[in-house]
């Protein structure tokens, strides 16, 4: 199958560490940032689409793929949505573009939140996919999210119980963390699967994971406390997508809660999917992402 046709595959190097990352195209440059448990594989049914219209930009995380892995610490402060978002924002500007637009999936939907709270002069416009603010997530806990999201809480454990547990087997893991079985990888192309279970094979890449939703549990909720008790808000025109098959549809209104952290209206719709819109329904996101960004 055709996968990041005419894309280079490079690393960048940022002040922490490098970046590997794929891009193409010419036009307005448009950063995708990956889910967990992925990597930038996620975007190759979307990417080489938007890349007729877009210089279209996509990394792995710090942490995870076959980016830098940053040492953890105790505060976990490495593993900061905001310290992610300012690798990118150094990404983009060592490439050249001092503004962009800014689309991302999941883990990579909370740092682009953050750097637009961050970096507000840089964003040009921002698209979230299947989340709504880590803050309100945790607000509103109980059983059925406790259940649902119970990797929150497994690896925001300390270190080592759940980097343990994942890598006795990790590929046995990755499968049941994203409900397929062992001989059904349904939407998970060839090569995208490929690249996400060398991943998980990674000793330090499931260390950097487990950090990141330390992070999450710890000081990204001070910082969203901080940001939302300051009245910061995304400051440019917002789109908010979720998977009408998944947790985020079914259990909340995204709409109605993402206003409440945007300084103007909101645009946002279900795509028919479960929580991998990109690579389950590649052609509503496609077309939402070209019209929003366009």
């Amino acid at each position: 199958m055709r996968f990041f046709d005419g894309f280079t595959l490079e690393h960048r190097a940022v002040r922490a560490g490098s970046l590997r990352l794929r891009r193409a195209g010419s036009g307005p440059p448009l950063l995708l940032l990956h889910g967990n448990p992925q990597t930038h594989a996620m975007w190759h049914l979307v990417a080489p689409e938007l890349a007729v219209r877009f210089t279209v930009i996509c990394p792995d995380l710090r942490g995870y793929g076959f980016s830098h892995k940053a040492p953890a610490s105790a505060d976990h402060a490495a593993y900061a949505k905001r310290e992610m978002a300012r690798d990118m924002v150094e990404l983009m500007q060592g490439l050249g573009f001092e503004t962009f637009f800014l689309a991302g999936h999941d883990r990579g939907a909370r740092v682009a939140h953050r750097l637009a709270l961050d970096h507000p002069a840089v964003v040009r416009k921002l698209a979230l996919l299947d989340i709504i603010p880590t803050i309100e997530h945790f607000e509103r806990a109980d059983m059925r999210f406790g259940l649902g999201y119970y990797h929150w809480f497994w690896f925001a454990q300390p270190h080592p119980f759940p980097e343990n547990v994942i890598s006795t087997a990790p590929e046995a893991w990755f499968r049941a963390h994203t409900n397929r079985e062992p001989k059904d990888d349904g939407f998970f192309a060839a090569p995208a699967l490929a690249d996400y279970l060398a991943a998980v094979r990674d000793p330090a890449m499931i260390r950097s994971m487990c950090e990141d939703y330390r992070a999450a549990a710890t000081i990204d909720l001070a910082h969203d406390r901080e940001s939302r008790d300051a009245g910061r808000r995304v400051a440019c025109p917002l789109l908010v997508l979720w998977g009408s098959k998944g947790k985020i549809g079914t259990w909340y209104n995204p709409m109605a809660v993402w206003s409440r952290y945007a300084d103007r209206p909101i645009e946002g719709f279900p795509v028919a999917s479960g929580h991998y819109l990109a690579e389950e329904a590649p052609a509503e996101v496609i077309a939402g992402l070209r019209r929003f960004f366009t």
